[in-house]
């Protein structure tokens, strides 16, 4: 009878691309010794928990300047590698500020570094990635990989002439050419070519002189460029059959309102549902504008709008239209719908027919999150720092706060391990009951908030022989200290995560806000990772197997 060799007993010998190192010089804002990071994590963690506002310890400004200055490092000591995370940042993450900003401190830091000549290009692409081979850590290539919608090329330009004056570096450019050739359409002028931007597509066409792709863009290009310099009395070419179905539509409404209950006509005229309601005012039937609407509207437009789709009382045959759209999961993830997003929609709606679409919704975003087998510790942050106050805010811009956010995260790996034990922190800890079956959306509610944050003191009343710790918070943990008779001096001193588990169990530490100190060091078993996303979660079977994991990117050899 085998008594040691079983299934799940095979050491975690895998090792995880994110590194921090105990550092005698650095304490956590709370007060403990901490670690520092290498410049890559350091930039990996604060760009995926997002910038441009207040966390609890950094304003936004300390944010963004913090940020600039690890682009602007890394796009000289490893452009490849700042390249690829950059796309990355923009497509797999769905960050649009930090990605717009970083690639034009990258290009920025690379021309004041005199690297503006591209870098050769190699014949080994990992995994037939052309998008993230070599080539794309030319300048041109990073701005072009990062605008993703059609309003970003004028982000771009803002953000860059606001810091660094009106002259655009040719890369800079060129990268915004490409992105306007596969950006502007028709639906995506009718949608951000609008009076409240800055720059107008005109504007950047005027700046970047794009080569139309077709006929029909170059067609577009000009009208653009007529609207922007007041020539309002041109002829819509046939070429583009969208624009003259809006100019139409809007005709007829002046008119006759009910035109804007067709929703062949409003699909055929690109009308989003902003302008539809706009166009329609107070005097509109909302709930036939709002069925008609439905058909055509994006999932993030769904998810924010319930509450009207109830007020105006569309029927549940509209309402099934929607719910269909969330409980598809290839729809979900085409969306790119961060998983705290569908938690924001959940609170807000008043209806109880979206409660479980909108649970269904939630899982999809999650789909990376593993079934754990055994037992896992599941220890999730409800401290001061994770929350919004009068003095802070979370650490994006929404009203999902960071706390949260980890709660969605750990609920999810609750209701999915096999033996889990979920429990809520601050400078003291509580557990949270997990029923067989119970939702995501549920166990959140479960959740409060604790003062004080004392990691080791929750890891000391919880650790028991599990399996594996996961550990989600912004790791900014007060000292915990060890009675006197565990120190090997004989005397108390400050408890580490290592004091406290046995350096066979595995620690999974999901940083949510990017602080640049940290609280554990990483090592065999001892895993740091970071982000808003699913998408780290599916490496700790990989990390058990034995195997390592790399970035979240295509990777290459080290630069």
């Amino acid at each position: 009878m085998s008594r040691f060799n079983k299934a799940g007993t095979r050491p975690a010998t895998g090792t995880s691309p994110l590194v921090a190192q105990r550092d005698p010089g650095t304490t956590t804002y709370a007060g403990a010794q901490g670690t520092g990071r290498d410049l890559k994590t350091e930039l990996f963690l604060l760009a995926v928990a997002s910038l441009g506002t207040d966390t609890f310890y950094e304003t936004g400004g300390q944010r963004d300047d913090r940020y600039t200055d690890l682009v602007r490092a890394a796009a000289v000591a490893h452009p490849v590698w700042t390249a690829g995370f950059l796309a990355w940042l923009r497509t797999g993450a769905s960050m649009r500020t930090a990605a717009i900003v970083g690639a034009a401190e990258y290009v920025r830091g690379r021309l004041e570094h005199g690297s503006e000549q591209p870098l050769p290009r190699r014949d080994h692409v990992t995994e037939g990635t052309d998008s993230l081979s070599y080539s794309i850590a030319t300048n041109r290539r990073v701005i072009d990989s990062v605008l993703q919608r059609a309003d970003e090329p004028g982000e771009l330009i803002a953000y860059w002439t606001a810091r660094y004056g009106k002259a655009l570096p040719k890369p800079v450019k060129r990268g915004i050419a490409d992105a306007v050739q596969r950006l502007y359409t028709e639906r995506n002028l009718l949608k951000y070519d609008t009076a409240s931007k800055g720059w107008r597509f005109g504007d950047i066409l005027d700046l970047v002189h794009p080569a139309p792709a077709a006929p029909w863009q170059g067609d577009l290009f000009k009208l653009a460029l007529d609207r922007r310099h007041g020539r309002d009395d041109v002829m819509i070419p046939g070429s583009l059959p969208m624009l003259i179905a809006n100019l139409q539509l809007r005709l007829d409404a002046r008119g006759n309102l009910a035109v804007l209950g067709d929703r062949e006509r409003l699909a055929e005229a690109g009308m989003t549902w902003e302008d539809a309601l706009s166009l329609a005012g107070r005097a509109a039937d909302k709930q036939a504008l709002w069925e008609a609407l439905i058909p055509s509207m994006g999932m993030m437009a769904l998810a924010r709008n319930l509450r009207n789709f109830d007020e105006a009382g569309v029927t549940d045959e509209s309402a099934a239209a929607v719910i269909a759209r969330f409980t598809d999961h290839a729809q979900v993830a085409k969306s790119r719908m961060l998983p705290f997003r569908w938690l924001a929609a959940y609170r807000h709606a008043p209806s109880l027919r979206w409660s479980y679409p909108l649970e269904q919704a939630l899982n999809a975003s999650l789909s990376n999150v593993p079934a754990l087998d055994r037992r896992t510790l599941i220890l999730v942050d409800r401290s001061p720092s994770m929350f919004p106050g009068y003095h802070y805010s979370t650490a994006n811009r929404s009203d999902i706060s960071l706390a949260d956010q980890a709660a969605v995260f750990g609920a999810a790996l609750a209701s999915r391990a096999a033996d889990p034990t979920l429990v809520e922190f601050g400078g003291e800890s509580k557990p949270i009951g997990v029923k067989a079956g119970e939702g995501v959306l549920k166990l959140v509610e479960k959740f409060g908030q604790i003062n004080g944050t004392d990691i080791p003191s929750a890891v000391r009343e919880h650790f028991a022989g599990h399996d594996r710790v996961v550990i989600i918070t912004d790791e900014q943990t007060r000292a915990g200290w060890l009675p006197s008779n565990m120190a090997a001096d004989g005397g108390g001193r400050e408890a580490r995560i290592d004091d406290l588990i046995p350096a066979t169990t595995p620690v999974y530490l999901w940083n949510m806000a990017g602080y640049k100190p940290g609280a554990l060091q990483t090592g065999t078993n001892r895993h740091l990772f970071g982000g808003l996303t699913d998408q780290s979660f599916g490496m700790i079977p990989l990390l058990e197997r034995g195997r390592a994991a790399s970035w979240p990117w295509a990777t290459y050899p080290e630069e």
